[in-house]
């Protein structure tokens, strides 16, 4: 009996932290066009699922149909097989067609790597064209994502930026004053590509795509677009957008992604120090001065070397990984819990 207890508390814990959001996905004509790349998009018969194909010729792309004043903007995504290296993959709102030169940016950046190697995972934030300030931030996966597709989502409020992968949030951005116009704060689209990244993808570009494994294939289902829709407006202008938008606002930010409880602060924190490799917030040779933003700590700081990279968590060969199944995280491997049974 007892052996049966701690099983089924084992399993209730991995059910409760996998935990689907309540969030309503849409067809892919709901929400989004074809961007680039002509046969390269592949959507299917249902409408629900898009695939966006890489081979020698072009890459591929969607963007939605309307810009957003802020929002919670979801896909799963299942990422090419075999040698990806020179691969990339993102999945990001912008306004960079609108602002050239003060643009908003919110990422999700997926490398591609050697056979053998696992997929790189970035997330990145810009703010007013703040490029030469990239607040990047690095993690290895603790599934497959080439086995089955995983959610990645973005929480994005007038407050604060949240990254999640399988409902578990992975990084949050908390907007503070001294972050000035750095925190987005524009209308954005939202994207998602599939390209040659030769030049700097893999090992600084040291490897190029070899497109005898083409074509590549990064698999998109079911899509969540939800926030107030906007036109690409002028700062000047956005106080009239706000005020449309504020019963939207209200929504967004009572929803239960938005609302950070005390077990998935722990779930953050606990993917943070298994799973980052790299992060701005302990980069001090590209930066003399720590973000406002970064929430550091000497403890946590002598974990990480100079240049932001982690001393503890380095990448391992894909056959050492655990496989999950559809958009349930490796629990077990990612938290270190052993079942007693």
């Amino acid at each position: 009996m007892a052996r049966v207890l701690i099983l089924s508390l084992f399993l209730l814990s991995i059910s409760v932290s996998s935990r689907a959001f309540h969030v309503e996905t849409i067809s892919f004509d709901e929400g989004y066009k074809h961007l680039f790349g002509e046969d390269n998009l592949v959507v299917s018969a249902d409408r629900k699922r898009a695939n966006l194909v890489l081979n020698r010729y072009t890459g591929s792309g969607f963007i939605s149909s309307d810009y957003y004043m802020h929002g919670y903007f979801s896909a799963f995504i299942k990422l090419p097989k075999e040698n990806t290296a020179g691969v990339v993959v993102a999945f990001y709102l912008s306004n960079g067609d609108v602002f050239e030169k003060n643009h908003d940016e919110l990422d999700w950046e997926f490398l591609g790597n050697k056979k053998g190697k696992e997929w790189r995972v970035q997330t990145n934030i810009y703010g007013n064209g703040s490029t030469m300030r990239g607040r990047e931030e690095r993690y290895l996966l603790p599934f497959d994502p080439m086995e089955a597709a995983h959610r990645y989502s973005i929480l994005w409020t007038p407050n604060v930026v949240i990254f999640y992968i399988d409902d578990i949030p992975i990084r949050e951005v908390i907007r503070t004053e001294a972050m000035g116009s750095d925190f987005p704060s524009k209308p954005m689209a939202v994207y998602a590509t599939i390209w040659d990244g030769s030049a700097w993808a893999t090992d600084g570009g040291k490897v190029k795509i070899n497109y005898k494994y083409s074509p590549f294939i990064a698999e998109f289902s079911e899509l969540v677009l939800k926030g107030c829709t906007s036109a690409p407006i002028q700062q000047s202008q956005m106080s009239v957008d706000l005020d449309r938008c504020a019963s939207t606002e209200l929504e967004l930010m009572t929803a239960d992604f938005a609302i950070m409880t005390p077990k998935m602060r722990s779930d953050m924190r606990r993917f943070r120090e298994k799973k980052m490799t790299y992060t701005v917030c302990y980069d001090a040779v590209r930066y003399q001065s720590v973000f406002p933003e970064c929430d550091n700590t000497p403890e946590e700081q002598e974990k990480f070397w100079q240049w932001g990279e982690s001393k503890t968590v380095k990448p391992r060969n894909r056959s050492s990984k655990r496989r999950s199944p559809r958009g349930q995280p490796a629990v077990a491997s990612l938290y270190n819990v052993q079942a007693v049974v």
